[in-house]
């Protein structure tokens, strides 16, 4: 400490200068629909990430279960079980890496189609209302259930809707400060 009033103590927010053309392109990027949307869908990679990591840390078919005659099935559960300890942490290892890489990816192309069918839709109408939300997740859930069959295409359409509705119902409500 140098005796100095304030010395040490964390600075304040940093003001920046709206007028710096870098903030300008970052800005422009964001206000843009395919901005929002590839920086949608990099946060859902990431989270999908996370989210397949632990998902498969806590799943109980692992290479060690399964089934019956298949690698890495119960009838094989006592040789996994014979190999040495580096080879069961490699086989559990690249488990865990093949689920959480699927996992990033599918939440990765959900957040980059919700993302730009609701930024289309707020451009088309020229609102930023709780419809955009509800068509978008209509639109998102009915394009990922289309190899279903239009049943499918239907629920779908109505479980991302109302998720939706309910996501932006809750983050447009007043928050109690």
């Amino acid at each position: 400490m140098n005796g100095l009033p304030g010395a040490g103590a964390p600075q304040g927010p940093q003001k920046y200068d709206p007028n710096d053309p870098n903030i300008k392109r970052l800005n422009q990027m964001m206000e843009s629909c395919f901005g929002k949307s590839v920086v949608s869908g990099v946060m859902g990679f990431g989270m999908g990430g996370l989210f397949g990591m632990f998902m498969a840390s806590m799943s109980y078919d692992t290479p060690f279960h399964g089934a019956a005659g298949a690698p890495g099935s119960a009838g094989a559960a006592n040789s996994i079980a014979s190999l040495p300890m580096r080879q069961q942490l490699r086989l559990g290892l690249k488990d865990m890496g093949a689920r959480s890489w699927s996992t990033a990816r599918n939440f990765g192309m959900v957040g980059l189609m919700f993302s730009g069918i609701e930024c289309g839709i707020e451009g088309f109408r020229a609102r930023n209302d709780l419809a955009n939300g509800v068509a978008a997740g209509c639109l998102t859930g009915g394009i990922l259930a289309r190899s279903g069959g239009p049943t499918a295409v239907a629920g779908g359409c109505a479980a991302f809707a109302a998720f939706s509705a309910a996501i932006d119902a809750w983050m447009r409500s007043p928050k109690d400060e």
